[in-house]
């Protein structure tokens, strides 16, 4: 009977711990990385096909063009696993490397703006609405995955459920963050009257 009774006591107790939702949250978070990568993973391979196009136009700026091919390379040098959720200096170096990524992409975008044969290129034009739309679900499939981050963090620090935390060894991951906040939080300077 005592056993019976330790083993009623126990599933009790366990069950305002929390382990099920650091479980479930856990897996989702490591569902909603896996799709921010499918999505970085989509653009990297739209970048070639856009350097092979705009190389075709003979007097764009080279420097430009090669920013992106080293910008990608890096990328997609980094390995990632799920493990890389839980290490904030390996996330921060992935999340830096496709920042500069999409960076050189924007800055290729906009120097493209000046070349007409190329805005002409309908195969251009073709992967530029495949990278914009590729930016959009970037931006979705990161949007979940920082939700999904938040509320595992909640978990982490609430009470009760904090104190499985610590005896789980369960501890809270990474967010995206932005590179540079001090450079965003000042709105673009627009002078209409610069020819």
């Amino acid at each position: 009977m005592t056993r019976w009774l330790l083993a009623l006591l126990t599933a009790l107790s366990l069950t305002g711990c929390g382990y099920n939702d650091f479980q479930r949250l856990d897996e989702e978070s490591k569902a909603a990385w896996s799709e921010v990568l499918n999505q970085y993973q989509r653009r990297a391979d739209l970048v070639p096909n856009i350097v092979a196009t705009v190389k075709g136009e003979s007097t764009f700026e080279q420097e430009t063009l090669t920013k992106v091919v080293e910008a990608r390379a890096k990328a997609t040098s980094i390995q990632v696993t799920p493990e890389t959720l839980n290490n904030p200096e390996a996330f921060k170096k992935f999340q830096a490397a496709q920042g500069e990524l999409g960076g050189a992409l924007s800055r290729l975008m906009a120097v493209s703006e000046s070349y007409p044969n190329l805005k002409s290129n309908q195969g251009f034009s073709d992967l530029r609405v495949q990278l914009e739309g590729t930016e959009n679900r970037i931006t979705v499939a990161r949007n979940r995955f920082i939700k999904t981050v938040q509320e595992y963090n909640v978990m982490v620090r609430s009470l009760p459920s904090n104190f499985t935390a610590m005896a789980m060894g369960y501890k809270t991951k990474p967010e995206f963050a932005v590179e540079n906040e001090a450079t965003i939080a000042k709105p673009p300077v627009v002078d209409f009257n610069k020819k």
